[in-house]
Parts: structure tokens; sequence; C-alpha cells
């Protein structure tokens, strides 16, 4: 792989620190995180303008399959989940990784068995998950994407819908720093499997889809409220994260099976948004598994992500959106390399 970051993508936006400094030279990075669907590893060398992504990993484990039902992490849910949790394991020491960050989100926070969890996963596999809080997610996810926003904006809304928690953040430029601060952000605990358990998700009428818009609407007015008095200046505009966002991207643009490099960074209008969200509305279920962009893992959950989408949407209007297809990973290893001043830590403008 070659992907290549930025190391300091939301200058001014920090994260808290873990883990213990590496040496320079020969370090290797790690950042795993764990969702309530999706169990996603990156591994990473510094480079002189960012880093370099030398192994990845992601795959679908729906940790949090009848949580908001059971209010328990199922034990299929845990071997699947473990399962992927041993791939992470061997990669992490095949690619002698000197400084990991390893966390799980929204499904262990919420699962009653959650801590019981963790402690398995380090008995069993010797990996040491750390349980982080809705304020850290939502600033590594800002970290992780932040590089995204239109520089000239004086403020955006940057979004990441997950799957058992999304998180909205307000960011705001200073004029005099040309910096981005988190101004405000809110943690909704919901996501598109909570949502789809909670509505459905196979057969999605016009009024489940409502129903799902105004109950998620709810769920952001806290946010709203505090935001109301922020000034949108002629670049407002949204920056979004998530298989949500990258699969309207992949639908727009007709992809015959998912590109990262033709969708990360994409830029879309307000009319091609609503043209994509419309088709895949119209989409039965076995279109949306047949559809490369989305597979029978996720055709289930899409419609919930677009019914999130449609509520931030409709509070936040915006001619332009830009899709971003990193997030938490990349905010941990941008977070990790800067702690060891490794790759480009100077905090320059905002790119």
């Amino acid at each position: 792989m070659s992907d290549v970051f930025p190391s300091s993508p939301l200058p001014g936006v920090d994260a808290p620190t873990a883990g213990r400094p590496a040496s320079r030279g020969a370090a290797t990075y790690a950042a795993l995180d764990l969702g309530t669907n999706n169990c996603r590893l990156l591994i990473a060398r510094p480079t002189t303008d960012g880093f370099r992504v030398v192994d990845a990993f992601s795959r679908i484990v729906r940790l949090g399959e009848g949580l908001s039902l059971t209010g328990r992490l199922s034990e299929a849910a845990i071997e699947r989940t473990m399962a992927a949790l041993r791939i992470c394991r061997d990669k992490l020491a095949s690619r002698s990784v000197t400084r990991a960050r390893t966390i799980a989100t929204e499904a262990c926070r919420a699962a009653a068995n959650g801590a019981e969890f963790v402690d398995q996963v380090r008995d069993r596999l010797g990996v040491e998950l750390e349980i982080v809080d809705r304020e850290t997610e939502a600033h590594l996810a800002a970290a992780g994407v932040g590089d995204l926003a239109d520089r000239d904006a004086k403020a955006i809304v940057m979004f990441d819908i997950g799957g058992g928690s999304s998180e909205i953040i307000w960011l705001a430029s200073d004029e005099r720093s040309r910096r981005r601060r988190v101004l405000a952000w809110e943690s909704m605990r919901l996501g598109v499997v909570s949502l789809a358990e909670k509505f459905g998700g196979v057969d999605v009428t016009d009024q489940t889809f409502l129903a799902m818009t105004e109950h998620v609407d709810e769920a952001l007015q806290p946010f709203v409220d505090r935001v109301a008095n922020e000034a949108r200046c002629e670049r407002f505009h949204l920056l979004g994260t998530s298989g949500t966002v990258t699969t309207i991207a992949g639908v727009h643009l007709e992809l015959p099976r998912y590109e990262r490099r033709a969708v990360d960074g994409l830029w879309l209008d307000r009319r091609d948004v609503d043209s994509a969200v419309a088709r895949l509305r119209a989409m039965s279920y076995a279109d949306r598994a047949a559809n490369a962009c989305i597979g029978h893992e996720r055709a289930d959950l899409v419609l919930a992500g677009c019914a999130i989408l449609e509520a931030i949407r409709a509070r936040f209007p915006a001619e332009r959106m830009r899709i971003a297809d990193r997030g938490l990973r990349e905010g941990i290893l941008s977070q990790l390399m800067r702690e060891d001043r490794v790759g480009p830590h100077r905090r320059g403008p905002y790119r």
C-alpha cells in the first residue's frame, strides 16, 4: 500500500496522549479502531510530508449487533470480533510496530459486558484495548479528517456516522492564525446499526425513512442549540466521514468497484447528494446487496446512514459536502507522530 497522509491534519486540535514514545528513525506506528460495526487497523511510517501506510486491515464484525435490544455484546459477535483482532495482532507483530494505540468505541462503552470483553481480548490475544470516551472519539475523528476542509471557510460542520454513535463537530477558524479549533461537539448515541435495529433496514418505506430522520433530528437538537448563534460564511460546507458518505460518493461516481483514491477528498454539491440518496432509497435490498460499493454486509445499514445524513443536512444546509475516506485511525497516527516529533510536526497554516 502507498497512501500518504499529512501527519498533522488538524492544526490546533489535539487529542489526549497515550503510549510511550518510540525511538526515531525506524519507528512504525499503528492505530486500531474497534467500533460497533467495523474493526479497522492502519500501520504506517512517518515521511517528510506525512506518513505512508504500509499495511491495513478492515472487517465488518458487527460487535454491537443486538446491543440496542439486549444491552450486551453477544457471544457470536464477540467471536467474530476476536477473529478479526487476531489478524490485527499478527499484523502488528509481523510489521514490528514500535508504538500503537488500540481503541474501542460505542459498543464497548454501552455494553454491560464491555469491560469484560476488553479483559477477554487482553487475556486471549494480548491486545490491550482502550475504551475511549465520546469527547476523545470526536477529537480524534476531527484530527483524522480536518485536512480536507476548505482552508478559506471560516466554519464547517464535520460529522462521523458510526455504527453505534455519530459525532458532529463545529470547526471554527481563527482568522489570525488560520488554525481550526473544535468550537462545539456532540456524540449522538445512535448509528447505522442501532438505528436499523430500531426501525428496520431491509425494507425501508418512505414512512420508515421519515421516522428515522425525525428520530435523528431530536438527537441533534442539543448541538443545534449550542451553535445557533455561530456565523456561516459563504464557503460554509459539510465534511463527512463514514461508510455512508463513501457509499454515496461511490454511487454518484457509478464505480464498478469501490476505489478509495476516487472517493477520498471528493467534493459533491447539494444536487449530487440529493440524487445519490434518492437512488439508494429507490433500490431494493437485493439491489443494495449487489452494489459493489455497498455489499450484503452493509445493505441493511446504508439507508439508516442516509437518514442520519439527511437530518444533518436539513439542520445545516450547505451547497457542498466533502467526502473523507479516513477518520479515527488517521487521527491516532497523526497524534502519536506529533508527540514523537517525527514527520512534519510543525503546525503551520491550516491546509
